[in-house]
């Protein structure tokens, strides 16, 4: 577990297949009111999945809420981020992936 300034992370596993040149995963307790993160765009597509709380996923100037269950998916090229829309702290593990031909930047 890795602490910051809004909740913790937890890595999981990074590293290439026989298929992709990445696959990761790790799980992310937010703070209420926290965001993950400043919109960013991402080459990689990813799976959301909620574990607990209420998660608002954000991408390119839409947004949605899910909560226990719920599961987000983003597009390659996508500009996203994550918020805790909750009272209590959430959780959800992010699995991305970068198949072989993702462009590199």
């Amino acid at each position: 577990m890795t602490p910051n300034a809004n909740g913790v992370r937890r890595a999981v596993f990074d590293g290439p297949t026989t298929r992709l040149d990445q696959i990761h995963r790790h799980i992310t307790t937010l703070n209420p009111g926290e965001k993950s993160a400043e919109p960013s765009k991402h080459l990689q597509e990813a799976v959301i999945v909620v574990k607990e709380g209420l998660v608002e996923a954000s991408w390119d100037g839409q947004s949605k809420t899910g909560g226990p269950g719920s599961v987000i998916f983003d597009a390659s090229g996508a500009t996203t981020f994550w918020r805790n829309a909750g009272t209590a702290p959430c959780t959800y593990i992010v699995i991305y992936y970068s198949p072989r031909l993702t462009p590199k930047s």
